[in-house]
């Protein structure tokens, strides 16, 4: 009788439902599976495979050297793995790289930026090699500026901007065709403490509807920004969990002890 209850069309309505929800809550936009990539005889990257979902901010963290840059460059498309594959929302990087570069958003380490250009003409310059013209380029910028909060410097040259500020413009170049999945490679690198904090906001807000892969090495952004973090170590995962999961894998409720145990140092890889 418990059985014969189970299948009435309501419950099977209920299953489906809740399967339903449970696709759309885990739905993965950027799937890593065996991503390689060696240097001659250097493996810098090896044989990586995680997932970031809709919704998650994953803290890519490692040491200097960890390949933490080189596997975003493949994903992003901008370098071809060794062996391995990326996909971004379904596509992959391999077999149809152009396709799957208007799904990112990227922020490279070292995001090149023209001086001479005021802000918004740069925007503007960036939104129309996306292929958005008329209206859908000035929406676009101005959606990008109001969400990196630019309004202020809109009319400035970027030369006479403050590094906060350079690093928002950088940001909201990556924002201009509302990409699913967005790259940051070191966002709040060089930036004074309150900087850092508006940068992480903001990567916590658009994290909501996205999924977000950045890459440092400062230990505390994993509790400021993210929903989960994966720790790298000479190109392979060595950790990966929530804030939560990582502290209690310490065993004394630090990060930094636990980054330290997993990871080699500078001394130690040269020796």
């Amino acid at each position: 009788m418990i059985f014969s209850n189970k299948n009435t069309p309501r419950c099977r309505f209920r299953v489906r439902q809740r399967l339903a929800n449970l696709h759309l809550t885990l739905q993965p936009m950027i799937e890593v599976e065996n991503l390689t990539k060696h240097f001659g005889s250097k493996c810098a990257v090896d044989n990586l495979t995680f997932t970031v979902n809709k919704g998650e901010v994953l803290g890519f963290l490692g040491p200097n050297g960890a390949g933490k840059s080189t596997t975003m460059r493949m994903i992003t498309g901008f370098l071809p793995p060794t062996s391995g594959d990326a996909r971004v929302c379904g596509i992959s990087v391999i077999d149809n790289p152009k396709k799957a570069k208007t799904k990112v958003g990227y922020l490279p380490e070292l995001a090149p930026l023209d001086h001479d250009m005021t802000v918004i003409g740069f925007l503007k310059f960036c939104a129309s090699i996306r292929g958005l013209k008329g209206t859908a380029n000035k929406d676009a910028v101005e959606r990008a500026i109001e969400t990196c909060v630019l309004t202020s410097v809109t009319r400035q040259s970027i030369d006479t901007l403050s590094k906060g500020y350079r690093h928002r413009t950088c940001l909201a170049q990556a924002l201009l065709h509302d990409p699913g999945v967005l790259i940051l490679d070191e966002p709040t690198d060089g930036l004074d403490p309150n900087q850092k904090h508006e940068v992480r906001q903001l990567i916590k807000r658009l994290g909501q509807n996205k999924a977000i892969l950045f890459s440092t090495h400062i230990l505390e952004e994993v509790e400021a920004a993210c929903t989960r973090a994966v720790i790298v170590d000479c190109g392979k995962i060595v950790a990966d969990g929530t804030p939560a999961q990582l502290l209690e894998q310490s065993g004394t409720g630090s990060l930094t002890d636990l980054f330290r145990r997993l990871t080699t140092r500078d001394t130690e890889a040269a020796a």
